[in-house]
Parts: C-alpha cells; structure tokens; sequence
C-alpha cells in the first residue's frame, strides 16, 4: 500500500477536486429546482435566506483554516490545533447565529431554518477540517468522494422530507442528517486511515483528535488566520448584500427567483474553486522559490482558464437563457432571462477575482485582503441601496457588475504591489 502515501499529480488533483465540485454543486442545484418544483419561489427564497443569514457568521469563524493548514509546508502546527480551533469556533458561530436569530426579529419557519442550516454548516466546518489535512497531503480524491457522498444523500433527504411535509424545516433537517452521516461514517474514519499510512510522530496521530488546549499555540495560530475569516466573511457579506436587499425591499418570492439565477453561476465557480484548491499547495511551493517564474507562469495559466469560462457562460445566457430557464424551473422563472445575463458577466469577472485570492493567499498577502474587500463591500451597500429599491433584480445584477471590477482591480493591484 505504499502507493497511497504518494501526493496525487496536479492533474489528478484537479480532476478529482472538480469531479467532487461538479457533482456536490450539481446537487445543491438540484436541490435548488425540487424546492422550485415540489414548492414555491417563497420556499426558495425561504433556504436562501437560511444561507445568506448563516454564511457570513461561518465564514469568519472558520478563519479558513483550511487554506492555512493546506499551505502550512513548514509544519507551524499539528492536526490537533487545527482541529481544537475549529471547535472552539464553530461553538462561537452557532451561539452568534442564535443571537442574530433573536435580536433579528425571525419567526416561524423562517427562524427554524436558519437554525438548522447553521447547525448543517457547523457540522460541515468539522469535515472541512479532515479535508485540509488531505489537502496538504494531495490526496484531493478523498474529498470528491466525501462531496459526491454528501450532495447524493443530501439531495435524497431534502427531496423526501420536502415531498412528505411539504415543509422547508423538514428539508433543511433532511441536510443536517445527511451531513452527520458523511462526518462520521467517512470524513473522519478516512482521516484516522491516512494518518495511519504516514506513520507520523504519535502526538499527531489520530488520537490528536481529542481536544487540546494550548493557549499561546492556538492565539498564534488565531492571529495568522483571522484575517483570512474576515476575508472571507467580507466575500460572502458581497455576494449577499444584494440578497439582503432584496429581501428587505421586494420580498422572499423574489429572493427565491433571484436565488435561482445566481445558481448559474455555480458552474464556473465551481470549476475555479477546483482550480484554486488543487493550485494552491504548488503556487505556495512555487511563490517560495527564488526568481518565482513557476509561480507567474502557473497564475497565468489559471487566469486564463477563468476568463475563458466566464465568457463562455456570458454568452450561454444570451443565446440561450430563456429556453435554459423554462427547462429547468418555470415560465415564471424564464422571463427574468436578461437578469440572467448580467449575473454571468459579473460571475466571469469573480472568477478572475477569486484566482488572484488563491494566489494571494499562497504568497501569504493576507494581511491587506481585508482592505480591498472592505472597499468593495462599500461600494457594494452603496450601489444595492441606489438600485434594489429603482431597479429591482436588475439593480441588484448591476450592483454585482460594480463591485467584482472592483474587486478584481483591487486584487490585481495587491499581487502586483
């Protein structure tokens, strides 16, 4: 079995990472259409609020440890810190989602849903956490299947409680039952395999996953990470400022249609997060050697993957848009085909945009990503206040135009500087 001890080629890397992409995001589509065919836009937009409410708050205390612990080729820290600090943050995360459940004035099965899918992310942030460590190893097969896994039962889950209760709380618990099962019938036995294979010091064998305090080691590890949490926090807060506009001004109906626009462009992010996770341990190695042409050539060549892909998606949605929309959800859906359009240009715009962040990270920039985000989060607010309320779900795709130039300009100006 020595074999499995090899890091997997880049190639390899990549195919696996964006087969399990593919398919998971494929099936969070396809969850997406159920709701739209077994209920109604309001249910859509119901799931969609549960994730805009949850996703920033996870996302800042994740601190995207994994992207650390994958770059981490000094061994700073063990599996261990990793792991008591992902608990630890996790806990903080569900006690702030209940907070804001509270003070936000949420009722009903409003309420119930964004609880439950705080409590389906909590348990995902664990598994992402055994990912990171067979990310570092290069082992990104694992986690595709771990994806595949959980997009097939979640979509089983969601799809049977829905049609029995016709009721979204049931639907969302449907996910929280399935991601438990991936967590601990796979995610973690398969870590305690690889551990095993490496045949590493014994402090950082699988019993390392008890929790372990060591306070200076995690405030360090705290410190080097926070800011990327709060980098990702402040994307997640522009890709949802315009939801929470919608929202507030025209209602969770149109929230759910434009919910279902955006998922679009979950094709092409899922092919560049393929591309920016399989990457990111090479572009580390390659930013820390001397000269740094590998890594330049290597960046070259994912941006223009990504532009090619964003182009391709912008004119799908022109030629064919309409057509595409009545397939897959209504007549009812289709006729915001237009709306469709500008949200690809502005996808293929992000998707440059989020590989100059994986290169970014890796080059250990990290520090200063807050400052081009927290700009581009300005602008974002402005614009969705001027549009949303004139415009509509228009207004909110031109907002999204706006702030990923912004963004990308942004991001190309800290990699050069």
């Amino acid at each position: 079995m020595m074999h499995t001890t090899q890091p997997l080629t880049l190639r390899h890397n990549f195919s696996w990472t964006f087969l399990g992409n593919v398919v998971y995001a494929g099936c969070q589509w396809v969850m997406l259409v159920v709701l739209a065919k077994l209920g109604t836009p309001e249910m859509v937009g119901q799931f969609t609020l549960g994730l805009t409410v949850t996703a920033p708050i996870m996302l800042l205390c994740n601190m995207q440890l994994r992207a650390i612990q994958a770059t981490d080729t000094q061994g700073q820290y063990q599996f261990a810190d990793y792991f008591s600090l992902r608990l630890v943050t996790t806990a903080i995360a569900l006690g702030v989602i209940i907070g804001v459940i509270l003070l936000g004035g949420y009722r009903g099965d409003a309420a119930w849903v964004i609880l439950a899918i705080g409590i389906a992310k909590a348990i995902e942030s664990i598994s992402d956490i055994f990912h990171g460590f067979l990310q570092q190893q290069e082992r990104m097969n694992h986690i595709a299947i771990s994806m595949i896994g959980k997009g097939i039962l979640s979509i089983a889950a969601l799809s049977i409680a829905v049609y029995l209760t016709q009721n979204i709380v049931w639907g969302v618990m449907g996910l929280v039952a399935a991601w438990t099962i991936v967590l601990l019938w796979y995610d973690r036995p398969n870590f305690h395999r690889m551990q095993g294979i490496l045949e590493r010091n014994p402090l950082d064998r699988p019993s390392s996953l008890n929790f372990r305090w060591r306070t200076k080691t995690l405030l360090r590890l705290s410190w080097a990470s926070l800011p990327l949490g709060f980098v990702m926090m402040l994307i997640s807060l522009n890709t949802n400022l315009p939801r929470y506009f919608i929202e507030h001004y025209l209602g969770q109906r149109e929230l759910g249609i434009f919910a279902a626009m955006t998922y679009f462009q979950v094709v092409g992010t899922t092919v560049i997060s393929a591309l920016g996770q399989s990457a990111s341990p090479r572009l580390a190695k390659e930013s820390a050697s001397e000269g740094q042409q590998g890594f330049r050539r290597l960046l070259l060549k994912l941006i223009g993957i990504a532009s090619g892909l964003g182009l391709l998606g912008a004119l799908i949605a022109a030629v064919a848009g309409h057509r595409v929309l009545s397939l897959l959800y209504s007549p009812e859906f289709a006729e915001h085909s237009d709306l469709l359009v500008r949200l690809m240009v502005a996808a293929a715009l992000w998707y440059i945009t989020s590989i100059l962040g994986y290169a970014a990270t890796a080059k250990r920039k990290i520090r200063k990503q807050p400052i081009v985000l927290l700009t581009t989060i300005l602008i974002s607010a402005l614009s969705c206040y001027w549009l949303v309320p004139t415009a509509g779900l228009l207004g909110a795709a031109n907002s999204m135009l706006i702030t990923s130039a912004v963004a990308m300009v942004g991001y190309f100006w800290l990699l050069i500087f």
